[in-house]
């Protein structure tokens, strides 16, 4: 069996200092990548970093406002300079996902949402693939989401940007998976993290409607991001990976 090992590898992870992302660093830091954890709050950052080495892995942090592509292109060049001039994982989990009805939306909203969820992303593919297919292996995974696949009211914003991502995770596995870069998503269902605390009872409300009838756990949907950007998914390109009980199966 192909191992899950990353010993050797930079991974760099957007939206690293909290829930999804956070559990993410870690999972890849316990399999021997040195994980560059990316996000706004320094306090946040060094925390999941100070975890990461306290259990012996390798990890720095890294500031950036995925907002701003400016700031995007500098979190590119510095990652790879901590990385000892290559990044061998890009996980593009960073994301917002405000909730409302269309025509409450603002274009101030809409802006910010597709910066993050989308321009980011496109920014950071561009900055680091093509060195990945220069060295002739690479792997890309990007956070989406159940609801890029299926209409939900009030999630208009959101999963429309999501479904932009599900598009662009094909096109650039079309683009340099001929090169060695594996490009592959995987699709979140209700996730039991900071971010949703908010959304109360309506998150298991949510997470009712699939067969396992409850959220993820962080941890749950790092193992997927793991063996996505690991050899073990060495046949494994261009897909959306269903990460979600089982809510798009039904």
């Amino acid at each position: 069996m192909t191992s899950l090992s990353l010993t050797g590898s930079v991974a760099l992870v957007t939206g690293a200092t909290s829930g999804i992302g956070a559990a993410t660093a870690a999972a890849l830091a316990e399999q021997g990548a040195h994980v560059l954890v990316a996000g706004r709050s320094a306090a946040r950052g060094e925390a999941v970093v100070a975890s990461i080495r306290e259990r012996g892995g390798k990890a720095d942090f890294v500031a950036a406002d995925l907002g701003d592509a400016a700031s995007v292109r500098q979190l590119a060049r510095r990652a790879t300079e901590l990385g000892g001039g290559r990044v061998d994982i890009l996980v593009n989990n960073a994301g917002v996902f405000p909730f409302k009805p269309t025509e409450e939306v603002t274009e101030e909203e809409f802006d910010a949402v597709y910066d993050v969820n989308v321009k980011a992303k496109f920014i950071l593919v561009g900055e680091l693939a093509p060195a990945m297919a220069a060295r002739g292996k690479g792997a890309i995974v990007n956070t989406s989401t159940m609801v890029a696949s299926y209409g939900m009211s009030g999630m208009s914003l959101y999963g429309s940007s999501k479904a932009a991502v599900n598009l662009l995770t094909k096109a650039w596995a079309a683009e340099y998976g001929p090169r060695g870069v594996r490009v592959n998503a995987i699709g979140v269902g209700p996730t039991r993290t900071e971010g949703t605390a908010a959304m109360g009872e309506n998150l298991d409300g949510l997470a009712s409607q699939a067969p396992l009838g409850r959220p993820a756990a962080p941890e749950e949907i790092a193992a997927a991001v793991v063996y996505l950007a690991s050899d073990a998914a060495s046949f494994v390109q261009g897909v959306v990976l269903p990460v979600d009980g089982g809510r798009t199966a039904v």
